[in-house]
C-alpha cells in the first residue's frame, strides 16, 4: 500500500502544472467508440475518465438504490479475483480506480503508469464486464449503504433536501435519493444488481476522456478492448421535466436549535444561450461567497448567518436555481424575509457595473485553476461532451464570460429571477414561520 501511494503522488505532484491551454484531439476506435484525448509524454502516466449517461435515475420501478449499490461493488472483486484479491492486484500495479454514480450519470476514474498500462485495462475490463457481485460483498456494502441512509434521516440538510426534489421533481427519480430507502436496499437481490449493470453499463451512452502518456492509435484500441464487449443497448433514458415549483414555504418540523432552508424555483439549462449571463448574475447575487450580496446582507450587516449562498442547479433533464442557508430558529424567518428583497431587489434593478466587472474577472481567472492536473483535466472533457459543447470550449469559454453585458444582466435578471415563485423548505423548530397552505 505504501508503494501504491508514494507512486500515484509522486507522478500527480508532477502532473499538476495549471494550464491555459489544452490541445484537444478527438480519437475514435475502430467499434466507433469516440474519446478526446490530450496527449502528454512528459511523465509516463495516464488519466482515463469514462461516463455512462443515466447513472442512478435508471433504477428499475421498485428497485431505487440498486444503480448505486452496484457502483459500489465493481470495485470488490471482479472475474477470478474476490474483493482482496482486487485490491491486490490494483496495488501491485500502483493504479487507482475509482467508481461513482449520480443523478445522470455513472463515472469510472482510472489512473495507471504506462508501464502498467496493459495490465491495468485488463483489471478494469474485468471490473466493467465481469463484476463478482459475491454475497459476503453484497452483505458487506449494504450495510454499508443502509448506515448512511440511516444517517441521512437525522440530517436536516439531507431531510431538506430530499424534501425540497420532492416537491421539484414529483414522480421522476430525481424526487428520491439515489441511496434508496432502508426498506428498498434491504430487499435488492443479487439479481436486481445484475439488471442494474446492464441497465446503464452500455455502449450506447459512453462519454471519454484521456490525460497523458498515450498517442490516439493506443487510445483507440484501448477503447475498444475495454468497453466494446459491454452491451450495445441500455435501459431507456427517464423523460425530461418541466419544472414547476409552487410557491410558498414547507416547513419540516426536527429538533434542533437551529433550522436548515433549502430555496429556489426552476432555472436555466447549460446549454441556453443565456447561461453564462446566469452565472455572472449569481455570482453577484449568492454564488460570490464573501463577496455576494446575499453574504453581505444576511451575515455581514445582519448577522443571521454563517453562511448563505446559491448556485445554478442544471441536471439532464430538469434545472433549478437553487440556494441554501442556516440560522437559529428564532431568526430564520428575517433570514427568508432579506433574502427574498433582495431576490426581488436584483430582478427589478440586474446588477451595477462594478458588480458585473468583478465577477466577470472572478469566474474568468478562477477558470484556468480548475486545470491542475491530468486527472481534473479528463473529467472537465468528459463533461464537455456530455453537455454537447464543441471541442475548442475551453479556448473560448472565457470570451462567452467576457461578452456579458450590464443589459444582458438586466435581462436575464428580470426573466430568470421569481421573487413571489420562491419556495423554502425549512427544516428546523422555525419561529414565524409554518407551512404555506397546499404545500
Amino acid at each position: 500500500m505504501i508503494r501504491f501511494l508514494s507512486t500515484i503522488c509522486a507522478v500527480l505532484l508532477v502532473s499538476l502544472p495549471a494550464r491555459a491551454e489544452v490541445d484537444i484531439q478527438e480519437v475514435t476506435s475502430d467499434s466507433g467508440l469516440t474519446a478526446w484525448l490530450v496527449e502528454d509524454h512528459s511523465i509516463p502516466f495516464v488519466a482515463l475518465e469514462i461516463r455512462f449517461r443515466g447513472g442512478a435515475s435508471l433504477d428499475a420501478p421498485g428497485k431505487r438504490g440498486a444503480i448505486n449499490l452496484m457502483t459500489a461493488l465493481l470495485e470488490e472483486g471482479a472475474a477470478d479475483m474476490d474483493a482482496r484479491g482486487f485490491a491486490r492486484a490494483t496495488e501491485a500495479l500502483a493504479s487507482s480506480f475509482s467508481f461513482d454514480v449520480g443523478d445522470d450519470a455513472l463515472s469510472v476514474s482510472a489512473r495507471f503508469l504506462t508501464e502498467n498500462k496493459e495490465a491495468s485495462v485488463d483489471l478494469l475490463r474485468a471490473a466493467l464486464k465481469e463484476p463478482r457481485f459475491d454475497a459476503e460483498a453484497i452483505d458487506r456494502v449494504r450495510e454499508q449503504v443502509l448506515s448512511g441512509i440511516r444517517s441521512d434521516a437525522k440530517d436536516p440538510n439531507e431531510l431538506a433536501s430530499r424534501a425540497f426534489d420532492q416537491i421539484a421533481f414529483g414522480d421522476h427519480p430525481y424526487a428520491t435519493s439515489l441511496n434508496g430507502t432502508e426498506d428498498s436496499v434491504t430487499a435488492l437481490t443479487r439479481a436486481d444488481l445484475l439488471d442494474a449493470h446492464r441497465a446503464v453499463l452500455a455502449r450506447d451512452r459512453i462519454y471519454i476522456g484521456a490525460v497523458g502518456d498515450i498517442t490516439p492509435e493506443q487510445l483507440a484500441a484501448l477503447m475498444d478492448e475495454l468497453l466494446a464487449g459491454l452491451p450495445a443497448e441500455g435501459a431507456p433514458m427517464p423523460p425530461r421535466i418541466e419544472v414547476d415549483i409552487p410557491p410558498g414555504t414547507t416547513v419540516v418540523p426536527f429538533e434542533t436549535p437551529q433550522s436548515v432552508a433549502i430555496f429556489g424555483h426552476g432555472g436555466i439549462a447549460q446549454d441556453d444561450p443565456d447561461y453564462f449571463t446566469a452565472l455572472v448574475l449569481n455570482h453577484v447575487l449568492g454564488g460570490g461567497s464573501f463577496e455576494s450580496r446575499l453574504m453581505d446582507e444576511v451575515r455581514a450587516k445582519r448577522g443571521l448567518t454563517y453562511g448563505v449562498y446559491s448556485y445554478l442547479a442544471a441536471k439532464d433533464l430538469a434545472e433549478v436555481y437553487l440556494g441554501s442557508i442556516s440560522s437559529a430558529n428564532d431568526r430564520i424567518a428575517e433570514a427568508i424575509t432579506v433574502i427574498r428583497d433582495e431576490w426581488e431587489k436584483a430582478a427589478a434593478e440586474g446588477v451595477s457595473e462594478a458588480e458585473l466587472q468583478d465577477a466577470k474577472t472572478y469566474i474568468t481567472g478562477a477558470y484556468p485553476l480548475r486545470f491542475d492536473g491530468n486527472g481534473p483535466i479528463a473529467r472537465i472533457m468528459v463533461g464537455m461532451q456530455m453537455l454537447g459543447l464543441p471541442i475548442d470550449y475551453i479556448a473560448t469559454r472565457n470570451d462567452r464570460v467576457e461578452a456579458v453585458t450590464l443589459e444582458d444582466v438586466t435581462r436575464v435578471a428580470d426573466e430568470l429571477l421569481d421573487p413571489d415563485g420562491l419556495h423554502f423548505v425549512v427544516v428546523g423548530q422555525p419561529e414565524g414561520l409554518e407551512t404555506s397552505p397546499g404545500n
